[in-house]
């Protein structure tokens, strides 16, 4: 979001309790109303009055990429996570189809994670070199286990991951399979050509 926080005094815990709280009801408002709602619907579901919300985030941008910086930052925190998984394709795999599927039912999401987008995750922010880092560790390892084809490169499947957002997207408005990502993974795998 572009603000240094290290220089920022930290938050009281009721102050901070109340921002995750409208952090957590934000999240849920964009997930069934999508950035339609408004902060006096958003501060009423969180039980606050608008200024609490205002506090926190001057504009329903910064409240919204607020949420989904969040979002990708879970993608990155389970990409390390998986970084020593037993079996490393499985966790490639896994993960690569995991954030499809959670990604594609949010425009707002695909947005960030593709770098056309006003809201895009900035190149050389911290969290864009995170997201690259973390799945370039799952990459390596997979291909390094023969799950993986060795000719790729994690610019490869970044580009792949915004491709699938934008078919399966385009799939689910048709009423049809949501399988892209599937697909996708069998073209990524390692094997005879």
């Amino acid at each position: 979001m572009g603000d240094d926080h290290s220089t920022a005094r930290p938050l009281r815990a009721d102050a901070r309790r109340n921002r995750e709280r409208v952090l957590q009801i934000a999240q849920e408002a964009l997930a069934s109303d999508g950035l339609t709602i408004s902060f006096d619907e958003i501060a009423r579901r969180a039980g606050f009055g608008v200024g609490t919300v205002y506090r926190h985030f001057p504009t329903k941008e910064a409240l919204f990429e607020a949420v989904l910086l969040g979002r990708i930052e879970r993608f990155v925190a389970d990409a390390r996570a998986l970084g020593t998984a037993e079996d490393p394709g499985k966790a490639f795999f896994g993960w690569f189809t995991r954030v499809v599927e959670q990604a594609s039912a949010n425009q707002a999401l695909c947005d960030m994670l593709d770098d056309g987008s006003g809201m895009a995750l900035r190149p050389g922010s911290a969290l864009e070199n995170d997201f690259a880092a973390a799945l370039g560790r799952l990459l390596a390892r997979a291909q390094q286990a023969g799950a993986v084809r060795r000719d790729l490169v994690t610019e490869d499947v970044r580009d792949l991951l915004r491709g699938c957002l934008a078919a399966e997207r385009r799939a689910r408005a048709r009423g049809g399979a949501v399988r892209l990502a599937e697909v996708i993974c069998d073209g990524m795998r390692a094997g005879p050509r």
